[in-house]
């Protein structure tokens, strides 16, 4: 998996454990700022929990330091004669980008349809909101401070005009487009959908609170609820008067204050959020094996002062070139001195040197090679496919340059082709 691909799923992992506590143990309070304010910056702050890294490590003692070079001759890999791997990677990230622009697009759609109404609304200011008038019968709305409402619910049902103001006042609009990022990042999500509808449930229970602070009556103001509420249309980006459900509206208005205890529920995610971080993040340990089990693992073996090379029979795929042929098609493999691959891979480990830099600064890792064995017997061509640093990089290439010839491969024709290898140098610090 690609690393964009790898982050957006252990983000998506945090924000899933965070909406689901949310769901579980909150949205029935009575905090609604409270709310608003943990669910946005809880929100962002999963973004960020991917780049923790909390892992421990063990120091290896009491045995002498051994460092290995592992070269690994190339074998016949089984799977070269089958087709091209399917590119998943690929196909992933398409289709994570098609989702993306997918749910912009309900977006961009929800505020052209909001910019046709403004455009022929009737424009004034009212107690620091910019207010639209329509003379049809629509759905009230706002968004920044701008109310959009008809002018006969302005004159027969004020609270409605109050309860838009509470949203203009309390910023609601803000905290949806500051919502609007992680619904494109994590649009595959559903309790990302699901939270984005709470937060707008939080605005609505919010505005409702205020408008009952100002006196209204809350049995008429139900009422009202009621009656605006059935066959309206909606701005998905808006807040609005009927948006969210009703029976939920009703309910919390009538529901005692939460207890002060509650506001620190929040503070229980947080050893949850942190087992999960070692979870995705598992303990590195260094493994210091006897000088035995190196022995056992190689069937031979050439001791140096400092460090012990070691040669195994491990296969390697190798890659490919478009004018050469792959190792497992070839009729009559490639020799070296008068062997196969694993004696080069023997003349390779008696070559190879450890940098000295490279010993002090306890570097190690596995370098990945490739090189083409032309039809001549020349090893040209070596490219470093995976790097671990310069120094280690650069003394596996010097070694593998300076090969003697091979004896070439032929095709069924007889005919000497060039071939393709790759080639791990390992160098581990033990």
């Amino acid at each position: 998996m690609s690393p964009f691909l790898l982050y957006i799923a252990r983000a998506g992992l945090y924000l899933s454990l965070f909406y689901a506590f949310y769901l579980l143990v909150m949205r029935r309070t009575t905090f609604f700022r409270l709310n608003r304010v943990l669910l946005l910056a809880g929100s962002y702050l999963c973004l960020l929990l991917p780049f923790i890294r909390l892992r421990t490590a063990t120091e290896a003692t009491g045995v002498a330091q051994i460092l290995t070079i592992q070269s690994v001759a190339v074998g016949e890999p089984a799977d070269l004669t089958l087709p091209a791997a399917f590119p998943w990677k690929d196909v992933l990230l398409a289709l994570y980008i098609a989702g993306a622009l997918a749910t912009l697009a309900l977006y961009l759609l929800s505020a052209q349809k909001m910019r046709r109404v403004i455009w022929r609304a009737e424009k004034t200011e009212l107690e620091g909101c910019r207010l639209l008038l329509l003379d049809e019968n629509i759905p009230s709305f706002s968004w920044g401070r701008t109310v959009v409402m008809g002018r006969k619910d302005l004159e027969d049902n004020p609270a409605i005009f109050t309860h838009e103001q509470m949203h203009v006042r309390c910023r609601h609009s803000l905290d949806l487009l500051l919502f609007l990022p992680l619904q494109l990042l994590f649009w595959w999500n559903p309790l990302a959908w699901t939270t984005r509808e709470e937060l707008r449930l939080l605005h609505e229970y919010e505005a409702d609170e205020g408008v009952l602070q100002k006196g209204i009556n809350a049995t008429q103001y139900q009422l009202l609820l009621v009656r605006k509420a059935v066959g309206e249309q909606r701005f998905s980006l808006a807040s609005g008067f009927q948006h969210a459900k009703l029976k939920n509206r009703i309910e919390m208005m009538l529901k005692p204050t939460s207890s002060g205890w509650m506001r620190w529920s929040y503070l229980a995610l947080i050893p949850v959020l942190a087992v999960f971080m070692f979870a995705c993040n598992p303990n590195k340990k260094s493994k210091t094996p006897a000088p035995e089990t190196v022995e056992q693992e190689a069937p031979a073996a050439t001791e140096t002062a400092g460090y012990t090379i070691t040669v195994t029979d491990e296969p390697e795929a190798e890659a490919s070139e478009k004018e050469a042929v792959p190792f497992s098609l070839i009729e009559h493999k490639p020799g070296f001195n008068g062997g196969d691959a694993n004696e080069f891979s023997r003349w390779v480990n008696s070559q190879l040197k450890y940098p000295e830099q490279a010993k002090k600064d306890g570097a190690q890792g596995r370098v990945l090679l490739q090189f083409t064995v032309g039809a001549d017997g020349v090893v040209r061509d070596v490219k470093v496919l995976r790097s671990v640093r310069e120094d280690l990089d650069a003394e596996a290439v010097k070694v593998v340059s300076s090969s003697p010839k091979w004896e070439p491969g032929y095709n069924a024709d007889g005919e000497a082709v060039p071939v393709v290898y790759s080639f791990p140098v390992v160098y581990q610090l033990r």
